[in-house]
């Protein structure tokens, strides 16, 4: 038996050797298309509305706020008392409602996903919770992965758990930090009165007020995005990418780097429009449903998060056709988890119909979509992972310095957002790796 072995794990080595030329060829092509591709995309621009007088005085006001709360906070770690404000009994209703209907919403990913949406859907100048449903899929796809047919076998199973627990905590804060601030916005529509008088009763940091306050006003949907962006990723950062537990465990763990050259740092925006081939490149991989998106770029630094984030705002709500594309797929497509529900004809969620070859980086060479009984196992998330508790959140306002206030500025509209081709490639690159690793075992 151990000969035949070693013959199997030779041929699967020199597979994945002999696949490499074809697959740098493929690489130069596809950057070629990409490029040609993005132009395309870029051809019809929407206006970002940007009030830099606005601006400018909300960066007033909270830069006093943040003097303020270094010294009301000097030497406290937890949240102001709110018994000196006077609250009606409409006011603590509504608060318990909000509080109840977050929480059943904060189930799992899958659930926050569509919530987002929802929200988006009836009130359509929220466009951060467009933005936030698309980068929720991802986070789908991501935990879905470490038990894919690609990555499942590149770590081991402790890392698994943690690596899910780290992007199920990031998913999860920033929804019960964020979902809450829209849902008052919800209710003062329906009041026809502001109800921001209760953020800090939901804990929302004093950095949020001001920008509420102006969006009560004016809609102002590019700044409060910002805002938002700005936010969420300060609201994450100690609570978890700061964490010890995370940082010894996931961030700092060699698996990561891994992750980060295969293709976990992706952030993928598929169109619903299926015609992207052009003539000049049609003898390359291009699958029918194209991609936008980027990579992300030191996850670990705050204010590389939040440029990450300003891009995929300028990139959505700055195109027409990625836009409409983005939207349109968000819409006809229910959120599971699995990689199938951009590319069918590559991804499956069906294990038995998964292909179990130790040459899988040849055969995804070999043509651009695998027939069905042989694709790549991407399962739905509630087929891998369960609804996880954890301990409760330490409370506390990260806006004590003003250091964060930079990036408050217009987000700047991308020029390279294809990922069409970058994503195919990696995963190319991925199963190279994964049958190098199978040929020793």
């Amino acid at each position: 038996m151990g000969q035949p072995r070693r013959h199997a794990a030779g041929r699967s080595l020199w597979s994945t050797l002999t696949s490499l030329p074809r697959a740098a060829s493929e690489a130069a092509l596809g950057l070629a298309a990409s490029w040609h591709n993005s132009s395309e995309l870029r051809r019809v621009k929407k206006p970002i509305l940007w009030n830099e007088g606005t601006t400018r005085s909300i960066l007033c006001i909270l830069d006093k706020t943040a003097e303020g709360c270094r010294r009301e906070r000097a030497g406290r770690t937890g949240w102001p008392s709110k018994a000196s404000q006077n609250l009606t009994s409409a006011d603590h209703l509504l608060i318990q409602r909000i509080r109840e209907t977050s929480a059943e919403a904060n189930r799992s990913n899958i659930t926050r996903t569509k919530a987002y949406l929802e929200i988006y859907e009836e009130f359509p100048e929220l466009h951060w919770a467009l933005l936030a449903h698309l980068v929720s899929r991802n986070a789908g796809w991501n935990m879905t992965d470490l038990k894919g047919g690609l990555m499942s076998d590149l770590t081991d199973t402790r890392f698994k758990m943690n690596m899910y627990r780290f992007l199920e905590r990031c998913n999860a804060l920033i929804f019960q930090d964020a979902y809450p601030q829209l849902l008052l916005y919800k209710h003062s529509r329906a009041l026809e009165r502001s109800c921001f008088h209760l953020l800090q009763h939901f804990q929302i940091s004093e950095f949020m007020i001001p920008f509420w306050d102006r969006f009560w006003i004016d809609r102002s949907s590019s700044l409060l995005s910002v805002a938002l962006i700005i936010n969420e990723q300060n609201y994450i950062e100690d609570r978890v990418i700061r964490h010890p537990f995370f940082r010894e465990h996931v961030l700092n763990h060699r698996y990561v780097k891994l992750h980060e050259w295969t293709r976990l740092n992706q952030i993928l925006f598929p169109l619903g429009e299926s015609n992207c081939r052009h003539d000049l490149y049609k003898q390359s991989i291009l699958p029918l449903r194209p991609l936008t998106g980027l990579t992300i770029q030191h996850f670990a630094d705050p204010s590389a998060r939040i440029k990450t984030g300003k891009t995929l705002y300028a990139m959505l709500f700055g195109y027409e056709s990625v836009f409409q594309g983005a939207l349109h797929f968000a819409r006809c497509t229910p959120h599971q988890g699995s990689r199938d529900e951009y590319w069918p004809d590559l991804f499956t969620h069906v294990q038995e119909q998964a292909i179990n070859a130790p040459d899988e980086s040849s055969v995804l060479l070999q043509s651009e979509w695998l027939p069905e009984g042989e694709r790549l196992y991407s399962p739905r998330l509630e087929q891998v992972w369960y609804d996880t508790e954890y301990e409760p959140i330490p409370r506390y306002d990260w806006f004590q310095k003003p250091d964060m206030l930079r990036h408050v500025s217009k987000p700047a509209l991308p020029l390279w957002i294809d990922m069409t081709h970058a994503h195919r490639f990696s995963l190319e690159r991925t199963s190279a790796v994964h049958d190098a690793a199978r040929s020793f075992r």
